[in-house]
């Protein structure tokens, strides 16, 4: 049976490690995984303890990969396998516990800051492109040659984007280069303002030039994957694109694009429903979906104080990943906020399996504070880093004697009128001229026993008086599957 705050032992023994029919061939090892550069890294840190963190669709090759390196460098290999949360973060307490002085992140991942310093180097993988096939797809989907575009790319396909730059510049002169945002080296100077930061990338806007100009050509995905809702890069790149440029997809095997127009729409429409129903919960649960990125812990108290300020309970759960049997222990909540990276709250989802909808940082702020968003905001964040004061997309909670808490608000789902925070004084002098006589106050009851009052068993009667006092007796005898005086059917 699954424990209420931890995932069953069981679950991780039946886990499959690796798929023996995806194994990467030993000669194409150096190439895959770009070894060489990872020897240049262990010997440039001079650390004799490494460790080396593959997401489980890699797992097949960490052995072959550690002793190749071992015998390379001389370090000693720990291979971090099961991550307590999401693979595309680095996995600093795992590396810690095994006492190593740096960390290898093979595969995907969401270029978080770590919550603690560490040496840290990212090999996403080098996937072949058709460069050709890409080139011709790029043409056909955007004929204007004036009209502002960005390349972007999955991780593993980044390398390719230069070269497919140098093969369409000559016809198109506003053609912007995305590129992964490393983190800095530990102790490198950082003051100097660098390129625009914004979904993982870089992009080197020229001056007076906005990111909102300019439409998208994503090289990435599979051809054979028609659902590319469940790629969570691909998910926080459609939301966070402005809603009036193209945005096309392009597979690198085959050179066949989608327009993903449509399908960000939906991944919108989606988020204001979310929105909505986050609006009318009145108990929040808070999921830890991450110890190891940096902010986690001032981004757990901001969501706290924007649910107290909404006049909403929250409670914070640290279950590990979430499933739908962990969050069904807790009926009681009305949505559930997983605060993690920016993949992680992204990531996805089996339609119909959680009981309650799992909401992303951001669309709780969209419904706790009304002043959210502020004119010439972009609406679409995925990083609940960009919510903490000292970001640019940071709005504080309005004073309590604002007028956006008196706002009426009806909610989009139910049609009922909303009512105002709690906190909200009730003997408003305001109202008291229009009504002579004194107001009763209305007592608030907790949102705890609200729902136990709703639900049908409410426990067992005390009958305190009414039951006689009799000896005690033996019970009956088994499981309740099959006691023993019923015999066998």
């Amino acid at each position: 049976m699954e424990s209420t705050f931890s995932s069953p032992a069981e679950a991780v023994l039946k886990r499959e490690a690796g798929v023996p029919g995806l194994l990467t061939p030993p000669a194409d090892l150096d190439r895959v995984y770009e070894l060489e550069r990872v020897v240049e890294f262990v010997r440039d840190v001079g650390c004799q303890r490494v460790a080396l963190q593959f997401p489980d669709q890699l797992l097949g090759d960490a052995g072959a990969v550690a002793a190749r390196l071992e015998e390379t460098t001389g370090s000693k290999m720990f291979i971090l396998g099961d991550t307590a949360y999401g693979s595309c973060c680095v996995d600093v307490l795992g590396a810690e516990q095994a006492g190593a002085q740096a960390l290898v992140h093979f595969g995907p991942a969401c270029l978080s800051p770590p919550a603690r310093p560490l040496p840290v180097a990212f090999v996403f993988g080098q996937r072949s492109v058709a460069l050709e096939l890409c080139a011709k797809a790029f043409e056909a989907q955007n004929p204007d040659p004036t009209a502002p575009v960005v390349l972007l790319s999955e991780p593993a396909c980044a390398h390719a984007l230069e070269a497919l730059a140098t093969l369409l510049h000559p016809r198109y002169q506003d053609l912007l280069v995305s590129s992964p945002a490393l983190p800095l080296p530990l102790g490198s100077p950082s003051s100097e303002p660098g390129p625009l930061e914004c979904f993982g990338r870089y992009f080197p806007l020229a001056p007076g030039r906005h990111l909102e100009e300019y439409g998208a050509f994503y090289v990435g995905g599979s051809e054979a994957s028609s659902d590319t809702d469940l790629d969570p890069d691909l998910s926080r790149l459609l939301l966070g694109w402005a809603p009036g440029q193209p945005f096309f997809s392009c597979c690198p095997d085959t050179g066949q694009t989608q327009d993903q127009g449509a399908r960000a729409e939906r991944l919108r429409a989606r988020r204001w429903y979310l929105v909505e129903r986050a609006r009318d919960a009145r108990v929040v649960g808070l999921l830890a979906g991450t110890l190891g990125v940096a902010q986690h812990h001032e981004a757990l108290a901001h969501l706290r104080n924007i649910t107290q300020a909404a006049g909403k309970r929250s409670y914070v759960l640290a279950l590990g990943r979430p499933t739908p049997a962990k969050l069904a222990n807790f009926p009681e909540m009305d949505v559930f906020v997983l605060l993690a990276c920016p993949l992680g709250a992204l990531a996805p989802q089996p339609s119909g399996s959680f009981f309650r909808p799992v909401l992303a940082p951001c669309e709780l702020e969209a419904a706790c504070n009304p002043a959210w968003p502020p004119p010439g905001l972009a609406p679409y964040l995925t990083h609940y880093a960009d919510l903490l004061p000292g970001s640019p997309f940071h709005v504080p909670l309005p004073p309590p004697e604002s007028e956006l808490w008196d706002t009426p608000d009806v909610s989009l789902i139910s049609g009922e009128l909303r009512p105002p925070p709690s906190w909200k004084s009730s003997n408003d002098p305001g109202c008291s001229a229009l009504t002579p006589r004194p107001l009763l106050e209305l007592i608030e009851s907790s949102p705890a026993a609200s729902f136990l009052s709703s639900r049908s068993w409410q426990g067992l009667e005390p009958r305190l008086g009414q039951t006689p006092v009799t000896e005690a007796v033996s019970g009956r005898r088994g499981i309740a599957i099959a006691y023993e005086d019923e015999g066998s059917s």
